[in-house]
């Protein structure tokens, strides 16, 4: 029954794809989604993007900011989606308020100092109620696109004449 449940919940998070990334493209995992297997158990909750401090934070669709503070000594924003998705950022200076109206794109936060990555990055995170599902699920997904097969390259000259 779990396994139906995220499965549905992922696919309502792919369905609707607001295709805005947080930071520019390309995006460089540092450590990806590892859900636990219960809801208390060890697991990364999000995925870390490695970014320099001072980066500007995207808000992935438009939607209300659901909170922007401190958590634990650590600046914190949430944006709740139209489609009542919930994406978190962290650590973060929030550059709107809660309440607040976001369209896609806009800059929200600006990422600060005091990750749990070795290098700077964002946590970034995506829940559907109490569930955390893979926030990279809203990332919007290359156009794959076909490329000519080189012609073939003619063979080496022997500095003979060819066979009549």
């Amino acid at each position: 029954m779990t396994t139906l449940l995220l499965s549905l919940l992922l696919a309502l998070a792919q369905a609707a794809v607001p295709g805005v990334r947080p930071l520019p493209a390309p995006l460089t995992v540092a450590r990806w989604w590892d859900p636990p297997p219960t809801p208390y158990a060890a697991g990364h909750r999000g995925v870390d993007l490695s970014a320099p401090v001072g980066a500007e934070l995207r808000a992935v669709g438009p939607g209300r900011v659901h909170y922007a503070g401190q958590v634990a000594g650590r600046g914190v924003m949430s944006l709740t989606l139209p489609n009542g998705l919930r994406t978190t950022y962290e650590p973060v200076r929030p550059l709107v308020t809660e309440g607040e109206q976001v369209t896609a794109g806009q800059v929200v936060a600006v990422l600060t100092a005091g990750s749990h990555c070795e290098t700077p990055c964002l946590h970034w995170g995506l829940l559907a109620g109490e569930t955390y599902l893979n926030p990279l699920t809203l990332v919007p997904r290359p156009t794959p696109r076909l490329l000519p097969i080189p012609a073939p390259s003619a063979p080496p000259a022997t500095g003979r004449s060819p066979d009549p």
